[in-house]
Order: structure tokens, then sequence, then C-alpha cells
């Protein structure tokens, strides 16, 4: 991932201080405090990394055979594929009878950029249902439904935006991310964004990336989650990101939190598991929970 990508130079003048919660985000996860048991995924963007042989996946896996490597891993997955091409219920059929092995694996679909990128939301009622018609089957292995608009999509296009995820069938939970920096820069914006999600239960995808903090908004229009982490090639700094991360994720565990999707990213994919382990490890402790961690070939090949 390419987005808020800086020098090394830049890296070490960032102040990473997670915002503090805002009101929104209080008052969502208090409707929630002290029901259920919070539901924590950890994950990737795609399997198909043939940085990770010899890592995770052992050395002579065929591209064919990443998926059955990746979910012996992981329990998740925020699958990008779907972005490139809407694939229909026979492929995505396949994909979950390979994750059939791990009894909680989840898919968090992107939506095709011909429905984000391309038509902008706009007379994309057709290749919307097209989409929903094929990630549909993946029935019990669906998770969240995850929709990124560009850089250059800007508060002008929100009564799109509204018409758009108004239409959206509701019973398949869906997260937005926002990119341009007017729909944090601009309170009155921002509110109404944040308003909208709301009302139509519609939660909101924080990207935790260097160059962007206006970008880690921390609100949280519904009681879940969704963490997009972009690491910097296993830096110091990754680490105590995620010590922060944590830490603010057990409190909104104990504030009302239901569900948690954190996927991990790199600018060199090939540092990824490495994080999510220690992703992995950090929240089993904090949170007193038991998700697997990846297992690697040679593990003091990627100690740190």
């Amino acid at each position: 991932m390419e987005f808020g990508r800086v020098t090394p130079e830049e890296l070490l003048a960032v102040d990473f201080t997670l915002p503090p919660d805002t009101l929104l985000t209080k008052n969502t996860l208090g409707a929630y405090k002290g029901k259920n048991q919070l539901q924590v995924y950890v994950g990737c963007a795609k399997w198909g990394r043939k940085e990770w042989l010899g890592q995770i996946y052992p050395p002579k896996t065929k591209d064919a055979n990443f998926l059955d490597e990746y979910v012996k891993h992981f329990n998740c997955i925020e699958l990008n594929a779907t972005f490139y091409n809407i694939y229909g219920p026979e492929i995505i059929s396949k994909w979950k009878e390979k994750a059939n092995s791990n009894p909680d694996f989840k898919f968090c679909p992107k939506f095709s950029q011909n429905i984000s990128h391309i038509r902008r939301l706009k007379n994309a009622e057709e290749i919307t249902t097209q989409y929903y018609n094929g990630i549909m089957a993946f029935g019990d292995k669906l998770g969240s439904l995850f929709l990124q608009l560009g850089d250059n999509y800007t508060p002008k296009s929100l009564s799109d935006l509204k018409q758009y995820l108004k239409a959206l069938p509701t019973d398949v939970p869906v997260f937005l991310e926002l990119r341009h920096k007017d729909w944090f820069a601009v309170a009155e914006t921002r509110n109404e964004l944040f308003s909208l999600l709301k009302e139509l239960n519609i939660g909101a995808v924080i990207t935790d990336a260097t160059g962007r903090r206006d970008v880690v908004h921390m609100e949280l229009p519904t009681p879940h989650a969704f963490i997009r982490f972009v690491g910097n090639g296993l830096h110091p700094t990754d680490y105590k990101r995620i010590d922060d991360w944590v830490e603010r994720i057990k409190s909104w565990q104990q504030m009302g939190l239901q569900s948690l999707w954190f996927f991990m990213h790199q600018h060199d994919e090939q540092y990824s598991p490495k994080l999510a382990d220690y992703v992995v490890e950090k929240l089993n402790n904090a949170l007193s929970i038991n998700l697997k961690r990846p297992v690697f070939l040679d593990r003091d090949l990627f100690s740190m």
C-alpha cells in the first residue's frame, strides 16, 4: 500500500499519538456496554504473496494453494481481489471451500472499483447487484464489506454517497473509507458524514497511515471497528503504534465494542505476517482472548 507513505526522514518527525475518542464514539459504544463478547479478527489484504514463501507458506507452495495456507494462519482477509474484478458465485464458492478448514475464518470483500472509482457510486445499481450476487456465495464465511472511495472523492458528492448508501442491503455489515482531506478538515462536513453513517448503521474505516494522520479520525458510528494499519517495514515506531492501538482497543472493549477487524498492511508486504503476529500476541494478552498466531517456518529468521 502506497497511501500515506513518507520518506525515512519524514517518518522520524511524525506524531503518531492517537486522537482522543469523539463524543460520537463514546455514545455509540456506551449503548452496548456489557452486551455480548467482543469478536476479534486479524488478517492481511491478500493471500497471493510470494514473499511469504518460506516464511509462513512452505517454499514449494503453488499459487493455487496460497489461500489453503493463508487460512491456517489468520481468521480473516481484507480481500482486495474483489476490487479489481467482480467474481461470480462459482469462484467465490471455491474460495469458501478452501477456507472451511478454519471454522472461524471470514472474508471481507472490497467493493468493485467499477462501483467506487469509475462510476463513483452513480448509476451503479446493476454492478452492485452483480457484486452482491457473487459475494453472498461466501455464506457463513462472509464478514463485513468494505467500500473505499478515491482520494479525489470530495464532500461535493455527499448527496450521491447518501443516495448510494441508503439503497444498500442491510443484512451484511458495510464499512466506508474516505480519503479526501475535506471530509475531516471541516467540522460541519465531518459531523454530517458520521451522523449519516450512524443513521444508516454503516461503519467507518480507520486507516492508520503515516503521512495522513487526519484519516485516523477515531469516529465509530457503529459499535464495530475496522482498522487498516499501514506499517513501515518493522520500524520501531510500528511496534509502539501497535501498543497504542491495543490499549485503545482494550478501552473500547470496556466501553462496549462488539467487533474488531484489524488488517495489516506494509509498503513491503513481506513484513505483514510478522507485525500481524505481534498484533495477535498483544491483543490476546490485553483482551484475555486466544486468537491463533501465525506459524513461521523459521521464527528466528523473522525475530526482532
